[in-house]
């Protein structure tokens, strides 16, 4: 009887080990896929509930302008041909828009040549 108890118990954990690479596959695919894509989304749900009249952007579409007036849902871009387009607040391209509002950094080439020697 102790027999049958052993093997039932061991039969069990053979069954665990066989999900574990399963289960360790969608804990790393949580960690590297979903998570940080769940960031990133908030980031830009962030982003766009900040933006208001007068800040420059580039749109999903690659179009540069400055915020004109903001509404619920969208924004109106001043172009700079003087040109008016509304867009969805969706289309507010959250790393070019960054890119555009820092400024560049400046390169001291004396402090380079300071360094290297």
């Amino acid at each position: 009887m102790t027999t049958a108890i052993l093997l039932q118990a061991g039969a069990s954990g053979a069954g665990f080990q066989t999900f574990l690479p399963f289960i360790l596959i969608i804990v790393v695919f949580y960690f590297f896929m979903i998570r940080p894509q769940t960031k990133k989304h908030k980031e830009q749900k962030k982003y766009v509930e900040e933006l208001k009249k007068g800040d420059k952007v580039v749109t999903t579409a690659g179009i540069h302008g400055r915020i004109a007036d903001v509404s619920d849902s969208t924004f109106l871009i001043e172009t700079e041909g003087g040109g008016k387009i509304r867009f969805e607040k969706s289309s507010v391209s959250l790393e070019a828009s960054k890119a555009l509002n820092t400024p560049p950094k400046v390169v001291d080439a004396d402090k380079d040549k300071a360094k290297k020697a």
